[in-house]
């Protein structure tokens, strides 16, 4: 099981394959970017749990790569450590300042940023800011991006559940199911990758139901897409028997159908909405709905 996932941003190659080298020693998959853009790139394929981020870089200065990284909605709750040469008390309130979680100060102790790197990353999952099996940001991040869609036009808010998961949790155990919860947040990340925007949102919400919220005008395409990938995809998670009998036999001769989504869509283009709690019943009844409707087809 990996501690997390770091993205480390250093041009110096010695320094960051040093730092590669360690913290893969250490538990953790390593990211390297050597280039503020390139280190931007990597997060829309794969967020990070944590950023070890170098202020001197070629292309763009840390600090820069950090406002990006905190006015993007996707990337807005990722922790940031800098890591620079300047020790000038200035330097560290304007990372501070711009949202970053930490500095150190190079030539700087492994052990010390070992520890500052743990830190940061239990901290957030303590304060319950991501899922520890999914590492999406979780209730109280969900509830700040809902109280900034009140403050916004042109979204689109998509509850989206995971059926039929308890009866396969039943079967195949608990670490299956993380498997599946985590091939789901793969799949919604790639998805929104491709037919989403940079302000789109994606978070766990409960067990087994995720957000999106999207800027996206095409939101049929996001969920047409993330249907039609999800059914060819959690084929794999079942024995080749359940596969073909199409579901989960039970004791009592009943079948449970194979996993599915369901989906619940709600818009500001459609409605108005007064508060926060509006929008996530209003989307938790269009799921029930969408739910119902797909287990009479």
């Amino acid at each position: 099981m990996s501690n997390g996932r770091i993205l480390i941003v250093e041009d110096d190659f010695d320094i960051s394959n040093m730092l590669r080298i360690f913290f893969t020693g250490q538990g953790y998959h390593v990211d390297v970017a050597a280039r503020g853009n390139d280190a931007l790139e990597l997060c829309r394929k794969k967020l990070p749990d944590l950023i070890v981020l170098d202020i001197m870089l070629p292309d763009m200065n840390g600090y820069e790569v950090c406002k990006v990284m905190r006015t993007t909605t996707r990337t807005s709750h990722i922790p940031i450590i800098f890591l620079t040469q300047k020790d000038e008390r200035s330097d560290r309130i304007a990372g501070l300042e711009l949202g970053a979680d930490d500095y150190i100060t190079k030539p700087f102790d492994i052990e010390e940023l070992k520890l500052r790197v743990r830190t940061a990353i239990n901290t957030y999952k303590r304060h319950n800011m991501t899922d520890p099996i999914t590492g999406l940001p979780s209730s109280r991040l969900i509830e700040d991006q809902l109280r900034n869609l009140m403050r916004t036009k042109d979204w689109t808010y998509l509850q989206i559940g995971i059926d039929h998961i308890e009866p396969f949790s039943d079967e195949y155990g608990f670490l299956a199911r993380d498997e599946v919860l985590r091939f789901t947040t793969l799949l919604l990340n790639e998805v929104d990758d491709e037919h989403g925007t940079l302000d789109d949102f994606v978070g766990h919400a409960t067990s087994n139901t995720f957000v999106l919220v999207t800027k996206a005008e095409n939101v049929t395409s996001i969920v047409s897409e993330l249907r039609q990938q999800f059914d060819e995809g959690i084929l794999a998670h079942y024995s080749f028997i359940d596969r073909e009998q199409g579901g989960i036999m039970q004791p009592d001769g009943n079948l449970v159908p194979l996993m599915k989504l369901s989906i619940g869509i709600v818009s500001d283009k459609a409605q108005r909405f007064s508060d926060i709690r509006e929008i996530t019943e209003t989307a938790a009844e269009m799921r029930r709905l969408d739910r119902d409707k797909q287990a009479q087809q």
